[in-house]
Order: structure tokens, then sequence, then C-alpha cells
């Protein structure tokens, strides 16, 4: 910052004093126009005219007024304006009182709105013009009359030039703050999207391949003794979904890495293409589980198939959980028009999700999931027993969609 820029920026945290300064220059100029005698026998004379006394009374007190303009601007402007036409009516010699008019008429115009200064100004130029021409020494054609037309006139379009630039400028920081904000509420909601996504994805992990390695580790419990090639057959699985769990757990946490991490794993996320592997899982912790598609040859957008592929892996992973040690599973994954609809049914006995304690977070992430998509969920209890869950997922994107709708 320049030694200037200080300077001002003092000024600017003490407008008092700045006014004051203001009033004083105001001041030594109109004392030292009062010595120029306009109307000497050659013309223009600079010789050293001593002032009136009356004039340098007004000159004061104009002057003194300028201190408080900000405070009370149109008081400093009529208190102005009437030394000025104090001045006008008996100096003579005329002393250039209206110049602290002129500078509050430029304090008023800066202070209001547009039409207050055409009303204000055209006022204020009519009263000291019209007291000039009509009560004055001089003649109403003097150059002194015309240029009180031409100050006042300069004041008040000078003040409102810079109102309308503060204005301008104001509504450009205004504009910029808001933007400022915007991105900052866009960048905390995007933040929040993607912990939610994580959160769902680690649920999703967690809860189903943690479901099967209890399924499994109280098997090979259960027949370590009597049956250990199928204590160790249960095992293997056990070690199979810990596996699996830790990778699909590598590859979620890898997206919190910064940019300056080791490379996250490329793995592609999982999809309907793995169907059959994911129910081959649960059949080997034991649930019966089918599975009935006529979907093949869809293809389907990264988010659609990662989140059909999640609702039927919570879907399983609850019926696994809650449905009881002899409930069957049905998946059918069906192509209806734009949309792929998803259902998963058992018959077990085991009692609603929502009056789980502690549960509904699984049934909460697959809504979630679904509604980001502007798909539907619906869940629920079966007439004679079991549970539901049914969704439909869009199989064009959103954006896809918006452009074939276009004319």
């Amino acid at each position: 910052m320049t030694p200037f820029d200080r300077t001002r920026c003092r000024l600017r945290a003490h407008p008092f004093t700045l006014d004051a300064a203001l009033a004083a220059g105001v001041l030594a100029c109109m004392v030292a126009g009062s010595f120029v005698e306009p109307h000497g026998p050659e013309g223009i004379d600079w010789g050293l005219r001593t002032p009136d006394p009356l004039s340098l009374i007004l000159m004061t007190l104009g002057a003194a007024a300028l201190v408080f303009r900000r405070r009370a601007p149109r008081t400093v402007l009529a208190l102005a304006g009437g030394v000025s036409v104090a001045e006008s009516v008996t100096g003579d010699p005329r002393a250039p009182v209206a110049m602290c008019a002129v500078v509050a008429l430029y304090t008023v115009a800066s202070t209001t709105d547009r039409p207050t200064t055409w009303r204000i100004g055209l006022l204020t130029m009519t009263v000291l013009t019209g007291c000039a021409m009509v009560a004055g020494p001089l003649p109403w054609y003097a150059q002194e009359n015309l240029a009180i037309v031409a100050w006042t006139g300069i004041g008040a379009t000078a003040g409102d030039a810079v109102r309308s630039r503060r204005a301008f400028v104001q509504a450009i920081r205004e504009r910029a703050e808001r933007a400022e904000r915007t991105r900052e509420e866009e960048a905390r909601r995007r933040v929040a999207e993607e912990r939610l996504r994580i959160a769902r994805d680690l649920h999703d992990v967690v809860a189903h391949h943690i479901a099967l390695v209890n399924v499994q580790a109280g098997v090979a419990a259960h027949v370590m003794d009597k049956r250990p090639d199928q204590a160790k057959e249960a095992l293997a699985h056990v070690r199979e979904a810990s596996r699996s769990a830790l990778g699909e757990l590598r590859a979620t946490v890898g997206l919190l890495r910064q940019s300056g991490d080791p490379e996250a794993p490329t793995e592609p996320a999982p999809g309907l293409d793995r169907l059959d592997d994911l129910a081959g899982t649960f059949r080997n912790a034991g649930l019966s589980v089918e599975v009935a598609r006529t979907d093949q040859g869809t293809g389907l957008p990264a988010a659609v198939d990662l989140a059909a592929y999640r609702v039927i892996q919570e879907a399983l992973t609850n019926v696994q959980k809650h449905a009881g040690t002899d409930a069957h599973a049905e998946v059918s994954v069906v192509r209806v028009g734009p949309h792929i609809e998803i259902t998963v049914l058992d018959d077990g006995s085991g009692e609603d999700l929502d009056d789980t304690p502690g549960g509904g977070h699984g049934l909460l992430g697959m809504r979630e999931r679904v509604t980001a998509l502007r798909g539907t969920l619906t869940t629920g209890p079966r007439y004679g027993g079991g549970f539901r869950v049914h969704a439909i997922l869009p199989v064009e994107p959103r954006t896809s969609a918006a452009q074939d709708s276009r004319p």
C-alpha cells in the first residue's frame, strides 16, 4: 500500500477531520477570492482589497457549516444557501461565498436519490440566482449571476455521479459476496452428499460381509467337532467374505485420499453383472436364493447399476439377518420401458425391519440411493408373512432424459 493510500484510509476512518480540513480549504479559497476586484477601471484588479467584515463573517459561517455536512447535509445546505443569498444581496463587490453552497449541494446529491437531487438542485439554483439577479447590486445579466447557475449545476451533477458510482461498486461487492456464499454452500452441500454416499457404501459393504462372516463362523463352530470338513469349508467362506469386505472397504476409503496420496484402487464398482456372484455368497451362507432376470443386454448408467446392486445386496443381507434360518428369497430384475424394476421377496417369519431395535439404516440407505437417481422405493411386510423390497430406477440418466424431451 502506497503512502497516499494509507493517508486516504486514515482520512476515511476519521470523516470529521476530513470535513474540517475541507472546510478550512474552502474558507481559504473564498478569502483568497474576495481580494479580486472584478470591476476595476482596467478590468480585473488583483490589488490588495480588504474584504468587508460582513463578507468575512458570512464566509466563516458558511465554511464552519461544512464541518457538519455528513451529519445534516440538508441543514448545512440551507445554512450555506442562506449566507450565499445574504452575500449576493449585500456584498459590493461580491465575495465568492456561494462556493460553500456548491459544496453543500454536492454533499446532498451524493447522499440522496436522483429525483431528490433534481428537486433540491433546481431549488438551490433558482433561489441563489434569482436573489442575485433581482436584489443584488449587479445587473441581472452579470457574469457572476450566470456563474451561480453553472457552479450549482456542476455541484449537483458531480454529487449524483459519485452516488451512482458508489451504488454500482456496492452492487458489484454484494454480487461477489453472494457468489462466494453460494460457492461455499455448494461446496458444503457436495461434501455432505459425498459423506452420505460413502457412509451408505460402508454400511452396505460391512453389513453384507459381516453378516455372512457371522453365519459361516456360527456354522463352523457348530460342526467343528463332528464334521471338520464342513467346518473347514465354512471357514473358507469366512476367509473369502472377509477378503471381499477388505477389498471393497479399501476401494471406498481410497476415495477419501488427498491428491498427493498413493493412487487409489482402480477396480470398477460392482453392478448387476456380479449379481450371480452375490447370490452365490448368500447360498454358501445357507440362504436359499433364486434369481430371475429379463434385463439382459440392457446398458445401465454406472450410478444406476451400482444402486441396483446395492439395493439387492442390502435386501438379501436383511433377509439373512432377520427372516430366519428357513427363509427363501427371490430376486427379480425386469426392464419395463424406460425403467428397471428390482424386487426382492422373502417368506421368512422375522419381525418387521422398521421395528428392529437399532435397525433402519439399511432401508434408509436404500431409499436415499434410489431417491438420488429420481427413482422410487417401496418396502414393507408381505401378506401371509415375509418382506418385500421393490425399487424402480430410470435406465437413462437425467441429463439424457432432459435432452430427449427437448423439441
